[in-house]
């Protein structure tokens, strides 16, 4: 299995760089199971560490909204690696060809001022270790076929992550309520989102709350200077070049990305 587990990643390693998709692994390997996706992921990792200087900067965390959950019949989030080739500075402009079906979504960051480690990690607990939040855009990118995702495809392909945007201010989450915190999706000056910070478990520390409980299970611990995403607040838009999407917070204030 560990030959099987290598070979895919591998696989989404090259995908990924020639921007040719795969077929859905779920339905090339009918019995891969959601640990086993897991350890792709990681061996992905190692393949991209072997490759070129990268550091692990954070963690995202997908899958969060019930809409998604019912779609591919789980009942918990998903997550994956941040890695500062990853992270793009907000405002840049960006080559839509780099990706295979780039798709955008405004979501909360987190930024770590101490460690998390579960079991038994709370909203509390989250929002102590936080020294502040901030507005985000993630960019997802499937490199699965057209998108043809079951758990174990998302889980393997990093958890669909792509490219990070965040804001370079950074607010203390005492002041702010993460809840009721809205936010407006924009295209050009379309609108094409909107949302809550309640749409992410009902509460965007809880995502990381149940990360940090999830990583305990392989004794790993969220660490001080990490940044988290907990996940999205409205629904993905896909990506169009020549567009540019802003993420205006209430009071977050506003992040964005060019695509050329």
């Amino acid at each position: 299995m560990q030959q099987r587990i290598e070979s895919i990643a591998r696989a989404l390693h090259l995908a990924e760089e020639q921007r040719v998709p795969l077929p859905p692994l779920s339905e090339t390997y009918e019995e891969l199971t959601a640990e086993q996706a897991y350890a792709i992921q990681s061996a992905w990792l190692d393949i991209k560490r072997r490759e070129r200087p990268v550091r692990l900067v954070g963690h995202k965390i997908g899958l969060t909204s019930l809409a998604m959950q019912q779609l591919l019949g789980i009942d918990q989030p998903d997550y994956g690696f941040l890695l500062d080739s990853m992270m793009t500075a907000p405002g840049s402009a960006v080559r839509r060809a780099d990706f295979i079906a780039p798709r955008i979504e405004p979501e909360i960051a987190f930024w770590l001022s101490s460690d998390l480690r579960g079991p038994g990690v709370t909203i509390e607990n989250v929002l102590a270790a936080t020294r502040g939040v901030s507005a985000a855009l993630e960019l997802v990118d499937s490199r699965i076929r057209d998108w043809r995702i079951k758990l174990v495809d998302t889980i393997a392909d990093n958890a669909s992550s792509a490219r990070v945007i965040v804001s370079e201010r950074i607010v203390d989450p005492a002041e702010i309520d993460l809840v009721a915190e809205s936010v407006t999706l924009l295209r050009n000056d379309e609108r094409v989102g909107t949302g809550t910070g309640a749409a992410v478990l009902n509460h965007p520390a809880s995502a990381v709350a149940w990360l940090a409980n999830r990583l305990a299970d392989f004794g790993v611990a969220l660490r001080a200077g990490q940044l988290i995403l907990p996940g999205a607040m409205c629904s993905a838009v896909n990506v169009d070049a020549g567009a540019t999407y802003r993420a205006n917070f209430a009071h977050l204030g506003e992040v964005a990305i060019h695509f050329i």
